[in-house]
């Protein structure tokens, strides 16, 4: 008898491991197609494997000598600093290698209060709470402050992260044009019939390098009485005379109501994100931003680590006055050699070239020249506007910038983007 129900199981289980089989092999042929796609439009992105240490010179498996690296969002070099790097070291030997649990259980350590009053103070605002990543603080804030009742306008080039994060979220959506002040007050005054208005918008844009008016933002606001909020993720630690962003940048500093950024780029660029702002908020937000419950507390190498660029950063501006000016070197002599680059004197300097296979090709031939950069296309930035994205970094000389720029001449005129 229990030979036979062992052979029924059997037999059953076999129609059933097919089907499984089946949709497995339907699945990969779904995912092959699609792969192949993106190969085909020439958008696929290989991932480079750096074999040291983050810096303005790295190394590259499979390419041999020293590389100058200008694609890093290590805005001021703090990522490999003798400071930070010992600060790191130190918070992980004395608090571990991490919590394993969230904040609210037994994950909350002196050291993550102190960072979140130090972030608080460097902003000159009430309050701060950590995240893991900025991409989690976006995606914990406007779920747990807007309800049905209440209205976001949002920059439509605004970080992915954002987008996300609003999407989220159950108030009144709507969306202006890049920059566009009249659209912007269009939008305003349609949602004046809803409880809270909260104006969304990158402070600098990533990925074209420009820079929010957050003084007609801030007007708008205060006329038709909205919040503002400002992800600083690419101005924290280098805009304004201090490098508190570009609120201090513009003079809004007190007319920004929330700020997003991340330790993840200037400030060590380990990992980590945050909110600042109304102790009220941040307080709502440990209650209910599911990012924050659900997962786990920074790790305490990276909490000193940013601790103490944040000290570096607050005890002198000097690494930031560089930046302007390495910036505008950059620029100038590229715009000279008859490249198109957009911003704003931003160190995001995007080197527009439009075709996806070309900014993929120069990238490549730029890396043999002993320069890593790297193309950006669709789904990244728009058909149509592929680039490669040059960063400017407070620790290159002005010989690694001279040399990038005679590379990408070089390299131009090779694939007939210059003349």
């Amino acid at each position: 008898m229990w030979a036979g129900r062992a052979l029924h199981a059997s037999l059953s289980a076999a129609p059933s491991s097919r089907r499984a089989q089946s949709a497995l092999t339907q699945l990969r042929g779904v995912l092959q197609e699609e792969l192949e796609a993106i190969r085909g439009a020439g958008t696929w992105k290989n991932e480079r494997v750096i074999t040291s240490r983050q810096g303005p010179r790295i190394h590259v498996d499979g390419v041999s000598g020293g590389i100058l690296n200008f694609c890093a969002n290590n805005y001021l070099g703090l990522s490999s600093h003798p400071e930070v790097i010992q600060a790191g070291l130190q918070a992980l030997e004395e608090f571990g290698a991490g919590l394993s649990s969230t904040r609210f259980i037994c994950g909350t350590q002196s050291i993550h209060k102190d960072l979140e009053a130090k972030i608080a103070r460097f902003h000159q605002r009430e309050d701060a709470i950590l995240y893991p990543s900025c991409f989690d603080a976006n995606a914990g804030l406007f779920e747990a402050l807007l309800t049905p009742q209440d209205a976001v306008l949002s920059d439509e080039l605004n970080h992915a992260s954002i987008i996300d994060g609003i999407r989220l979220c159950k108030a009144h959506k709507y969306r202006y044009h890049h920059l566009d002040m009249a659209d912007l007050e269009a939008k305003l005054q349609e949602a004046q019939k809803h409880r809270l208005r909260l104006v969304a918008t990158d402070g600098a844009f990533s990925m074209d390098g420009d820079i929010a008016p957050l003084r007609e933002i801030c007007h708008l606001a205060s006329r038709y009485d909205a919040l503002v909020f400002v992800d600083e993720c690419h101005a924290t630690g280098f805009l304004g005379a201090t490098g508190r962003g570009t609120d201090e940048l513009l003079g809004v500093t007190d007319q920004v109501t929330i700020i997003n950024s991340t330790l993840g780029k200037a400030l060590g660029g380990a990992s980590g994100g945050y909110t600042t702002g109304p102790e009220p908020l941040v307080s709502l937000l440990r209650q209910r931003s599911r990012p924050y419950l659900f997962s786990n507390s920074l790790p305490p190498a990276v909490v000193g680590c940013a601790s103490k660029a944040l000290d570096l950063l607050m005890e002198s501006n000097a690494i930031v006055q560089t930046m302007a000016a390495k910036t505008q070197r950059f620029r100038s002599k590229m715009e000279a050699a008859g490249f198109t680059i957009l911003g704003a004197n931003h160190p995001i300097c995007p080197v527009m070239l439009g075709d996806a296979r070309l900014a993929s090709c120069m990238a490549d031939d730029m890396l043999k020249r002993g320069i890593f950069v790297i193309g950006f296309s669709y789904p990244v930035v728009p058909k149509g506007k592929a680039r490669i994205r040059v960063q400017i970094s407070a620790v290159h000389s002005e010989e690694d910038i001279d040399r990038c720029v005679e590379a990408f001449v070089e390299v131009g005129r090779l694939h007939g983007a210059l003349p």
